[in-house]
């Protein structure tokens, strides 16, 4: 692996910087999975070390993420804290990524609408904020979103207000943190520091408890049993989650640094830092935004800045568990209301009102279903409406378009020619590839403009470069309507693709003839229309097709 040693020293300025900024984060994020602590901090080490030196975002930062932890959160719930069959879920989620990277998926993951993007990352950040609600007023979160939101009026009749307090100023501390002293000085290491010697000395509020230090310990997968369904749907949905979430923070990346990342070698290197992850007990993780941007400001530039950043959450796991066992739950929880404000979409959701009314529903439908439903069926539904609605203004603008009247021909001899035959001849331009949802009014739009008199129509396919089997059907119904009503149907501008998949569907092409272009087409039409032609039209188009 070759590193660059001109950018070392800010490398390792940006990962140390990182790593610290890292450090709180992966304590907190660890405990609101379930986890616990340490687990978070062996998810970052883990993730972070291995996506940076196989992945494909020089300056990425990886590790345990919020939207990663609301998933493993509900699966601690419904394997009743089963940690084995966690961490087995884990090292399945990193090899479906691998395999991801390696069947070269990670140019498609990047199509998911920004909607749907928006809304379950908006439902995500929602979701952690909804989890502290409790742990902010002293007591322990049930889990699931439903669980936290109905033990909130039990919560409120027994504040513990010196928690709040402390939480509440823990919040305040991150949320106004100076940016220029941030940089030398990150504002959730500092809350973490002051929070954890207030508490110590001056307050009686819960805190993490013992956390082990040292080497972690092999997990070893556990396959089979009852529950496994529960495994495989978790690891699938961290899997595409933890894709999503490394491939947008790699265009923020590339945003910055000017370069331009490799997807699919950037999903093997999340796949290998999650199967790594799930071996030591650590949770799943993905390319986290925000420490990121500030290893890039500091100014990392290169795959090591992320391994260094790794190798300095290791020296914390080797010797520090015992000062972070006093970190207050409260302060965790400020640092997490944090995290999930800043994943919340404010950016559209302060403009939503202003765009299209159908991307803000479905923005809306995704939120909601993230935060009460799952992640998976968010999505899910998400990608299917908004391919649905998008097929079905294609398919608007594409039947819109279909019918070419004469002061719409851009030739001077072709208008001539369908103004002096328009009553007599029909003539439909399709503009680009046809779509199943344009197909299926295709046959129902040619029977409604087509002139009662009208004796021969044209298809013109030149800007048509492939049929799917859906416009196959509708062009074979178009041929059997003009047969059956006496009408010619002619083709034109075909190119081999179009003309093969015709041929091979209906066991050869349909209509009366085949023409060039649509000039060819016209001509041959108002040559048998001619009065002076004493040839039947059907033999006209015979000959046309080389009969």
């Amino acid at each position: 692996m070759r590193f660059d040693l001109s950018t070392m020293r800010g490398d390792i300025t940006g990962g140390v910087t990182a790593g610290v900024v890292a450090l709180p984060l992966a304590l907190a994020l660890g405990v609101a999975s379930g986890l616990g602590p340490m687990a978070g901090l062996y998810g970052a080490i883990a993730v972070g070390f291995f996506a940076a030196l196989f992945g494909g975002t020089g300056a990425q930062i990886s590790g345990p993420t919020g939207p990663m932890v609301v998933v493993l959160a509900g699966l601690f719930a419904s394997l009743s804290g089963d940690a084995t069959l966690i961490f087995t879920a884990v090292l399945l989620a990193g090899l479906l990524q691998v395999v991801f990277g390696l069947l070269g998926l990670g140019h498609y993951i990047r199509l998911v609408p920004y909607p749907v993007i928006s809304g379950f990352m908006t439902g995500i950040g929602a979701i952690i904020i909804i989890l502290q609600i409790n742990p902010l007023l002293g007591h322990d979160s049930p889990s699931g979103t439903l669980g936290a939101l109905g033990f909130v009026p039990s919560a409120l009749s027994d504040v513990h207000v010196a928690n709040l307090l402390l939480g509440l100023a823990t919040l305040a501390v991150v949320y106004f943190w100076p940016a220029r002293v941030g940089r030398y000085l990150p504002g959730p290491l500092a809350v973490l520091i002051a929070g954890t010697l207030v508490a110590f000395f001056a307050l009686d509020v819960p805190v993490l408890g013992d956390i082990p230090t040292g080497l972690p310990e092999l997990h070893l997968p556990v396959f089979g049993g009852d529950q496994m369904f529960l495994v495989i749907e978790a690891a699938i949905i961290l899997a595409v989650l933890g894709s999503l979430d490394s491939l947008l923070t790699s265009l923020v990346a590339d945003n910055m640094t000017r370069e331009r990342h490799h997807s699919n070698r950037e999903l093997i290197g999340q796949g290998i830092g999650n199967t790594a992850a799930g071996l030591i007990g650590g949770i799943a993780g993905a390319g986290a935004t925000m420490r990121t941007v500030v290893n890039i400001r500091s100014g990392g530039s290169s795959r090591l800045s992320g391994m260094i950043h790794a190798l300095v959450l290791l020296a914390v796991a080797l010797g520090l568990g015992p000062l972070a066992s006093n970190i207050p739950m409260a302060v965790l929880a400020g640092i997490l209301v944090k995290v999930g404000l800043d994943i919340i979409d404010w950016r559209y959701l302060k403009r939503a009102h202003n765009g299209p009314r159908w991307d803000l529903l479905l923005m809306a439908l995704v939120l909601v279903l993230t935060i009460f439903v799952d992640l998976i069926t968010a999505v899910g539904v998400g990608v299917v409406l908004a391919a649905l609605a998008f097929v079905k203004q294609v398919a608007g603008l594409q039947i819109a378009r279909l019918r070419n009247l004469p002061e719409h021909l851009d030739s001077p001899a072709d208008r001539a020619v369908l103004e002096r035959n328009r009553d007599s001849i029909a003539l439909f331009k399709f503009s680009g590839p046809l779509s199943f949802g344009a197909a299926a009014d295709l046959g129902h739009h040619v029977r409604e403009h087509s002139e009662s008199g009208s004796r021969i129509l044209i298809l013109d396919f030149t800007a048509v470069p492939f049929l799917d089997l859906s416009a196959t059907l509708a062009v074979e119904t178009i041929a059997e309507d003009a047969r059956d009503s006496g009408r010619l149907l002619y083709m034109a501008g075909m190119n081999e693709a179009v003309r093969s998949v015709l041929t091979d569907m209906n066991g050869g092409l349909p209509g009366d003839g085949e023409f060039a272009d649509q000039s060819e087409a016209l001509r041959a039409g108002e040559l048998a229309l001619s009065p002076r032609n004493e040839v039947p039209l059907h033999t006209i188009a015979r000959r046309a097709v080389g009969e």
